[in-house]
């Protein structure tokens, strides 16, 4: 059964905050970057199953543990944080810091209930969620892919036309470009790509036309 998909573009930022829920009422939300009390409103109707984090830059995790505790007061229970790897750590845990740098508030520190690896699945709402570690933007990135409904979630690493920055210190563009292939333009070409900011696009198009791989095709 396909899951109904909600884009919740959150901070100044505007990170997509994506919620995925079933028809009984189950979800799951994926990089919940700020904005926390927005983003509970949205789901306050809904059961949270886990929240999941592809990487530790705060427009994607810094709302991660206040939503957390809303939702613990709501369902009585501790939703889990998921994500991303554990070469992440020292991003998820330095969040405050990046927000005070871009003059943000709300957002906080937050270390996972579960880092992932590469080659996890995630059981949720009736789909097998693959887990698979692209770096390049960070280090512990990972992307979300849900072969049964042919969407990949993909952070930061490939968008519209094309790719995550890597002009950090711990950035690599090499490592990116290389994983995105392996990792994504593996997937069918309907596949649907939605990245962590601006529109979603496909994976047969980025695969033919993303500029970021134009040079490694003709070289």
């Amino acid at each position: 059964m396909t899951l109904a998909l909600r884009k919740l573009p959150v901070t100044p930022l505007r990170q997509n905050c994506t919620i995925f829920s079933n028809e009984a009422g189950h979800a799951f939300i994926i990089d919940p970057g700020g904005e926390s009390d927005r983003i509970f409103q949205e789901v306050a109707h809904l059961h949270v199953e886990a929240i999941l984090l592809t990487h530790g830059h705060l427009d994607h995790a810094g709302g991660a543990r206040p939503l957390r505790d809303l939702l613990k007061t709501s369902q009585g229970k501790a939703v889990p944080i998921l994500g991303p790897t554990r070469e992440d750590a020292f991003l998820l845990q330095s969040i405050e810091k990046q927000a005070a740098a871009f003059g943000l508030s709300g957002m906080t520190h937050v270390e996972p209930d579960r880092y992932l690896s590469d080659g996890d699945t995630l059981h949720l709402l009736g789909h097998d969620i693959e887990v698979a570690h692209v770096p390049g933007h960070t280090p512990g990135h990972v992307v979300f892919i849900d072969r049964l409904d042919k969407r990949a979630i993909v952070g930061d690493t490939l968008f519209r036309g094309t790719v995550g920055r890597t002009d950090f210190a711990y950035g690599n563009m090499e490592q990116l470009l290389s994983h995105i292939e392996q990792k994504l333009f593996c997937l069918p070409d309907e596949t649907i790509v939605l990245s962590g900011h601006g529109l979603p696009t496909v994976i047969g198009v980025e695969r033919l036309t993303n500029p970021a791989f134009q040079g490694k095709r003709s070289a």
